[in-house]
């Protein structure tokens, strides 16, 4: 029987989900260099907001209407994953912006740029993971454009209904058609771990 991806955090961990992504597919599937304002897991489907350059003579719309678009109509258990833009320096939200996913009871947010007010993020329930934190406004430099498209985060491609998992030592996308068999994969490559470490261990044991 297929393993319940519910309980994947506790479950395994983000290099062995790595590992089983480079057992069922060929693609690069790891992201690393993110930082939380609180560490803690993150684990659920994508939605994503693919931000551009910014031009003063190309429409777009307000963070709060793309995030509606992007999350539809069952936001919760959601990850919002926003791209850069190509400005990974440059803040992408903050406290205030992002509060909807505390009210939507999103899983968090994993952005490929940085991100204003830690203190904030870090006292929200949901979790959070980007490059770092900014000071200054970069909505002059980047803009949200398009939701739930195909996006770039870390050199991964991040597709909407892709599974992300991030903790402390990185991130993982996972396509949802295979998250099952990659959740299998991962729980074998621990058990092999697992086996190995004791065999090590018996090198070393003192015959009796």
């Amino acid at each position: 029987m297929a393993s319940d991806p519910k309980p994947v955090p506790d479950r395994v961990s983000c290099a062995s989900l790595v590992d089983a992504m480079g057992r069922v597919h060929g693609h690069r599937a790891h992201i690393v260099g993110l930082v939380s304002p609180a560490p803690r897991e993150l684990f659920g489907p994508a939605a994503t907001i693919a931000y551009v350059p910014y031009r003063d003579d190309v429409p777009h719309a307000e963070f709060g209407d793309l995030f509606g678009q992007a999350v539809g109509d069952r936001p919760a258990g959601t990850v919002l994953v926003l791209s850069s833009g190509g400005h990974p320096d440059v803040s992408h939200g903050g406290g205030t912006k992002l509060s909807r996913l505390e009210h939507t009871h999103a899983a968090g947010v994993l952005a490929d740029g940085r991100l204003r007010d830690f203190d904030q993020l870090g006292a929200y329930g949901f979790a959070t993971w980007c490059r770092g934190e900014a000071t200054r406004w970069g909505g002059d430099i980047a803009m949200p454009y398009a939701v739930n498209v195909a996006v770039e985060v870390g050199g991964v491609c991040v597709v909407p209904g892709d599974y992300v998992y991030a903790d402390a030592s990185g991130a993982v996308v996972i396509p949802g058609g295979s998250l099952r068999r990659v959740i299998d994969e991962a729980l074998k490559a621990e058990a092999e771990d697992a086996r190995a470490a004791e065999e090590i261990l018996g090198e070393y044991r003192a015959p009796s």
